[in-house]
C-alpha cells in the first residue's frame, strides 16, 4: 500500500468520477484505475461502485476513506514538524466549532487567520460538541472548541471561558427582572435540544440537583428552529447568551439569567492527546484563544474569561 494510492482514493471520492479526479490530481485515468484495482485486491474488498454517473464509495470504501484521511493528515503533521524555523506557517488545519460557538466566532476567526496566517488553509466543521469530541479523538479534526464534559478522559485542552445560561423568550413574555429562578422557568413550556445534546445534559443535571422538572413541549436539535419557535411565542428555551446576541440586539428575543441555581458551562479549545500539533495547528490554537478572549473582553460574547492571564 502506497501513500499515493491513499491520495488517489481520497481524490476520487471527492471528485465523484475518474475523469474529474484525473483532472484534479493531474494523473491519467488508466493509472488511477490501476491503483484503485491494486488497492482493492490488496484489501480484499470492493471500494467503489462504478456506473455511468461515476464512482461512489461502497460501505467498505467509506470506512477505509476515514482511515486514509487520518493517515495522510498524520504524514502532513510529520512533514510540518521539521520545516525550517522562521519559514511562513503553512498547511491545512481542520477546526471543530459547536453551533453556538460558530455563530459568534466563525467570522472573527476567519478574518484573523487570513490577516495573520495567510498560508494556513482552515476547514471549519460545525456540529454538536459530543460529535466534535469523537472526531477529534479519531483524528478527523486537528483542534476543536468544546464544552468541557467534566468527567471521563479528556483531550489536551486550554480553558477559555465560562458562561451562564439564560432563559430565552420573546420580548412580550420577558420575565420581570434580570434574573429568573430555575423553578420559575420551569413553569413555562420549553423547546430544548434532544437528551444526547451536551447543552441538554447540562440543563437536565442542574434540574435534577434542584429537584425541578421542565415542561418540554418539543425537542429540536436545530438551533435556528429553536429560536424560531421562541420568536413565534410557542415556548421558551435555555441557551448561551452569545447564541441569541443578535436577536436580543434586534429586539426579537429577550433573555434573563437563570439563578438559584446558576447554570454554567465551560468552553475549552482542545487538541488530541495522541497527535502532536503541526506549526499551523499550534498557530491556530493560539489564534482561536486570542480571538475568543477579544470577543469576551468586547462583550460580544457575554462570559467570564478563565483562560491565560485570567484574573485570580
Amino acid at each position: 500500500m502506497e501513500l499515493r494510492q491513499l491520495r488517489y482514493l481520497v481524490g476520487i471520492c471527492e471528485a465523484g468520477s475518474l475523469l474529474a479526479a484525473s483532472r484534479r490530481l493531474h494523473v491519467a485515468q488508466p493509472a488511477l484505475s490501476h491503483h484503485v484495482a491494486a488497492l482493492e485486491e490488496e484489501l480484499g474488498a470492493r471500494l467503489f461502485t462504478r456506473s455511468n454517473r461515476g464512482m461512489a464509495p461502497t460501505d467498505a470504501g467509506r470506512a477505509f476513506l476515514e482511515h486514509a484521511r487520518v493517515v495522510l493528515a498524520d504524514v502532513e503533521r510529520a512533514a510540518s514538524s521539521v520545516r525550517l524555523p522562521g519559514a511562513e506557517i503553512r498547511g491545512d488545519v481542520v477546526v471543530g466549532l459547536p453551533t453556538t460557538v460558530a455563530l459568534v466566532a466563525t467570522l472573527p476567526v476567519l478574518q484573523a487567520a487570513r490577516a495573520q496566517h495567510p498560508g494556513v488553509r482552515l476547514k471549519l466543521v460545525e456540529s454538536h460538541s459530543g460529535y466534535l469530541r469523537e472526531w477529534l479523538e479519531a483524528g478527523r479534526l486537528d483542534l476543536s472548541v468544546l464544552f468541557a464534559a467534566g468527567a471521563g478522559p479528556e483531550p489536551a485542552q486550554r480553558p477559555l471561558l465560562e458562561e451562564r445560561l439564560v432563559l430565552v423568550t420573546r420580548p412580550a413574555d420577558r420575565p420581570t427582572g434580570r434574573e429568573v429562578t430555575l423553578r420559575q422557568a420551569a413553569l413555562r413550556p420549553m423547546v430544548l435540544p434532544g437528551r444526547d445534546h451536551g447543552l441538554r445534559r447540562i440543563i437536565d443535571d442542574a434540574c435534577a440537583r434542584a429537584g425541578v422538572t421542565l415542561d418540554v413541549l418539543a425537542e429540536i436539535d436545530s438551533l435556528p428552529n429553536i429560536k424560531a419557535a421562541v420568536r413565534a411565542g410557542l415556548a421558551s428555551t435555555v441557551l448561551s447568551p452569545g447564541a441569541v446576541a443578535e436577536e436580543v440586539e434586534a429586539g426579537q428575543l429577550a433573555v434573563a439569567t437563570l439563578a438559584r441555581p446558576h447554570i454554567t458551562r465551560r468552553v475549552v479549545c482542545a487538541s488530541a492527546l495522541t497527535r502532536p500539533l503541526t506549526p499551523a495547528g499550534a498557530a491556530m490554537l493560539a489564534l482561536i484563544e486570542r480571538v475568543i478572549r477579544g470577543l469576551v473582553q468586547s462583550r460580544s460574547w457575554p462570559a467570564r474569561w478563565v483562560g491565560a492571564d485570567a484574573p485570580a
